[in-house]
């Protein structure tokens, strides 16, 4: 796995520094989001082999003091090498799909701030009422503290995955109140997701509209091109060098000239 891994960073690396030193504006390329995560997603490589190479000439010198000092150094390491995990956002260059999702986002943040606002005051709201519900009006929370509602904040995780009807179960309420709180909860949270999620879908399908004519009439310059290239080419063929096509030329003059003379000669016709 580290031979392909060599491989396939430094296929990368070069790939990258070969559209940075053809990229007009270097700035402009230094600040675009593809090409941040794309370096973002190579840079963990080096940063591992040098801190290895520095760990094995250090493991020598430091065996018990200085301990905390590598740990701190292997967790961001760790963390380093998780971030690997964005060579898939390389996908995004080649996939109108994922640019969709990414122009999408780009413009649906609003939508999605006034999305993160209605979640959060729903949270806010239902989280206090199922802890009131569970603490005070449940007697089987005294009995199985695992299935209680120990806090206001431990509820905040119960509001938020039954809001977005995940349902994971480890929290459940046991009395009546705390069920008609999470039915409310419930029915509030599928509401909230689909207020803002008809304006992200219809943005959703323009963009995809919008790249596809780009990719369709890109499409049509480049065939554009290669035909033109191809018809230019055909013609060089078929058509005689000027070398060739200066005598063609001259017996061509001369076979007119002498058919005009041959016509002069003849005798008129009385009639």
């Amino acid at each position: 796995m580290f031979v392909v891994e060599s491989i396939c960073v430094a296929w990368f690396t070069l790939e990258f520094a070969l559209r940075f030193f053809n990229a007009q504006s270097k700035l402009a390329f230094a600040r675009g989001p593809l090409n941040i995560i794309d370096a973002i997603a190579i840079l963990p490589y080096y940063v591992s082999l040098v801190v290895n190479v520095r760990d094995e000439t250090q493991e020598e010198v430091i065996m018990g003091a200085g301990r905390g000092y590598l740990d701190k150094l292997s967790l961001i390491l760790r963390l380093l090498r998780a971030l690997r995990i964005l060579y898939v956002m390389r996908l995004a260059r080649h996939s109108l799909g994922l640019q969709t999702l990414g122009l999408t986002m780009q413009r649906s943040i609003r939508e999605f701030g006034l999305l993160l606002l209605f979640v959060c005051v729903a949270v806010t709201l239902f989280s206090p009422l199922v802890h009131l519900a569970e603490s005070e009006l449940a007697p089987f929370a005294a009995t199985h503290p695992h299935h209680s509602f120990s806090s206001i904040p431990a509820s905040y995780w119960w509001a938020i995955i039954s809001m977005t009807t995940v349902g994971y179960g480890d929290m459940v309420p046991r009395s009546i109140p705390g069920q008609v709180v999470a039915l409310t909860s419930i029915l509030s949270g599928i509401l909230i997701m689909a207020f803002p999620a008809t304006s992200i879908f219809h943005t959703f399908s323009r963009s995809y509209q919008e790249l596809k004519q780009e990719y369709e009439q890109l499409w049509k310059e480049e065939r554009g091109e290669e035909i033109a290239a191809e018809s230019e080419e055909s013609w060089s063929k078929v058509d005689l060098s000027p070398d060739e096509l200066m005598p063609a030329a001259k017996q061509e003059d001369d076979r007119l000239m002498s058919s005009k003379s041959h016509q002069s000669t003849l005798p008129s016709t009385a009639f």
